[in-house]
């Protein structure tokens, strides 16, 4: 049985990612990171790649994304995420344009699709790599299937669905348009707590030990 006596040591989590989302969600869990851009060119890094289902394209891109901010300065633990929406077995990322963003809507107004968040954790304590592990969480996502053009107009309006997969978000303002998730909410954000605590412990390393707020 598992020693609750144990003290936890400081672990310093480091996010190679400018996501809002992600980095709310870690401070909501006691996790203060340090934040780190990777500049990853993600259309390249896929096209180089070849064929890839939807589960490996984002564990690539969080690998590349991990791997791309080491360096000697690096003390802790790396995380690099990345998330794609899937429906009828197409990949569907941030749309970027308007007119992108409101054809995605009118596709997924009452269906249901799935977004995978890929995670990747690089053990780089002391400055030197000492391994590597990932994984990818999974959760089903219903749309309602009354949402109007007028509020799918009003909410790309906003910008916020721009820039984020599958052009919707589960913690602000596309929320109400959801009616339910399947499987981990938090794989919707973009960062499964669960699947980064499961992938922490592969390091030795327990979900206390990064608490710092």
């Amino acid at each position: 049985m598992p020693d609750s006596a144990m003290p936890d040591s400081a672990v310093r989590l480091y996010l190679a990612s400018t996501s809002p989302a992600r980095l709310a969600t870690l401070r909501s869990a006691g996790i203060e990171p340090v934040v780190l851009p990777s500049f990853v060119d993600e259309d390249a890094a896929v096209e180089a790649a070849g064929p890839l289902t939807p589960m490996e394209m984002v564990l690539l891109l969080a690998r590349l994304k991990a791997s791309a901010v080491l360096g000697p300065h690096i003390d802790g633990i790396v995380l690099g995420g990345d998330s794609a929406f899937e429906l009828d077995g197409i990949v569907y990322g941030k749309p970027h344009r308007a007119e992108v963003a409101r054809e995605r809507w009118i596709l997924q107004r009452g269906r249901t699709g799935h977004l995978h968040s890929g995670h990747w954790l690089i053990d780089h304590r002391g400055g030197v790599a000492r391994g590597a592990v990932g994984d990818v969480a999974t959760a089903g996502v219903t749309f309602a299937s009354d949402i109007s053009d007028h509020e799918i107009d009003a909410y790309i309006a906003t910008g916020e669905p721009l820039e984020v997969a599958g052009a919707f978000t589960i913690d602000s303002l596309g929320a109400p348009f959801i009616t339910a998730v399947d499987g981990d909410p938090h794989a919707v954000v973009g960062l499964s707590l669960s699947t980064l605590r499961s992938l922490l412990l592969q390091f030795g390393v327990g979900w206390p030990s990064l608490w710092n707020r």
